[in-house]
């Protein structure tokens, strides 16, 4: 292995970048990932400040939130955050409203919907001859025993 999955990234978006010309828009889908909190919000904003140029657009989804909440506190008109549309039962639809970045994902909502409410949190293994269910809805194997996911 010559590199990893972050030095592909950063590759590309180097090259991305030197690309970039007046008028350009970019769409970056949970650029970061393979990295932490703290390192992934610290490359994004130097990526972001180089890119961001008169005429150019940068789309950036992220579940960085440091890096989102750092951005917000500039409170730039030329920045919009927006955040899956909350109800007032407490969920979510799949539309997007302007919002303040939020400091959380909304893993555990899905967490709860495929394994069911009350099994967050760290259990212990299940024990040995456990029962296990197949979850519906989860890729070829993917089974649930006692709250926990693994392959089975």
């Amino acid at each position: 292995m010559e590199s990893g999955k972050l030095d592909e990234e950063l590759r590309r978006l180097s090259w991305i970048a030197d690309r970039t010309r007046p008028r350009s828009f970019l769409l970056c889908n949970e650029s970061f990932a393979s990295t932490n909190e703290w390192e992934g919000s610290d490359m994004g904003r130097e990526v972001i400040g180089a890119l961001l140029q008169p005429d150019v657009r940068v789309l950036l989804v992220n579940h960085l939130f440091e890096l989102a909440r750092g951005y917000h506190r500039q409170r730039s008109p030329d920045i919009l955050f927006l955040r899956a549309e909350g109800r007032p039962d407490g969920s979510r639809s799949s539309r997007v409203q302007p919002g303040e970045p939020p400091p959380t994902s909304y893993g555990k909502d899905l967490y709860d919907q495929i394994l069911g409410e009350g099994t967050t949190g760290a259990p212990p293994p299940p024990e040995r001859g456990g029962e296990r269910r197949q979850v519906d809805g989860l890729p070829g194997g993917l089974r649930s025993s006692r709250g926990t996911a693994g392959w089975g």
